[in-house]
């Protein structure tokens, strides 16, 4: 790692340690999304897809650089909860069926990265029964 000391101690550390137990979370949930609609259209998938762009941001490294390195630490820390709150609004509104159409159009544009993103990568989840035998030597 190119981080402090040579590892990754500025991005797990007491001042943004919190971010690590929503993150895994939220990940399990949009494994859980994406196999429970495998074949969504429409609102649900714009929806779906919407979550996991929230996700990625969340999974952004820079908000927990910035909250241990001390620069806009605030921005940081509203950015990481505005996703998790987004993600979670977004993944109630899915499984119980209840999307807002207007609250979906204003996230997909404010933050329109990923333009085809597509949910259904998160499908399957990784297994270590699939990762060639040389990289776990």
């Amino acid at each position: 790692s190119w981080g402090y000391k040579g590892f990754n101690e500025v991005w797990l550390e007491g001042s943004n340690d919190w971010i690590y137990r929503h993150l895994h979370k939220i990940a399990d949930r949009m494994v859980e999304l994406a196999q429970s609609f495998p074949n969504a259209d429409g609102e649900l998938k714009r929806a779906l897809n919407q979550a996991a762009r929230e996700l990625l941001l969340l999974q952004s490294s820079d908000w927990a650089f910035i909250m241990k390195t001390g620069t806009m630490v605030d921005y940081a820390i509203k950015r990481t909860k505005n996703h998790i709150h987004r993600f979670n609004t977004l993944y109630d509104q899915i499984k119980y069926n209840r999307i807002d159409s207007e609250y979906l159009l204003r996230l997909e544009e404010r933050d329109n990265i990923f333009p085809e993103i597509d949910y259904k990568v998160y499908q399957t989840s990784p297994s270590f029964d699939r990762v060639p035998e040389e990289i776990l030597a």
